[in-house]
């Protein structure tokens, strides 16, 4: 499986609540695409939200979240870490 990073825009104004329950909706259906999301960060300000996750596709990465109700259009493989 490989690392993928994914970046959301326009959410201004996100809380740590409303990062905490996008977070679980992705993690209460990830297994259905093969996917495990490791971690999310965002901010606020900016309305940027990133997710680390480890799954077999950035296609499957897109799904969960666009049924999880927050749809991603960019996905990047991260081959190397440090």
């Amino acid at each position: 499986m490989a690392k993928f990073m994914d970046v959301h825009h326009g959410m201004k104004g996100i809380t740590a609540e409303q990062l905490v329950a996008a977070h679980k909706a992705d993690q209460a259906i990830e297994r259905e695409e093969g996917v495990h999301f490791e971690r999310a960060w965002a901010d606020p300000k900016s309305g940027t939200v990133y997710c680390l996750s480890e799954a077999p596709s950035a296609e499957a990465v897109k799904k969960v979240h666009a049924k999880a109700g927050h749809p991603v259009a960019e996905v990047h493989a991260v081959p190397l870490s440090v």
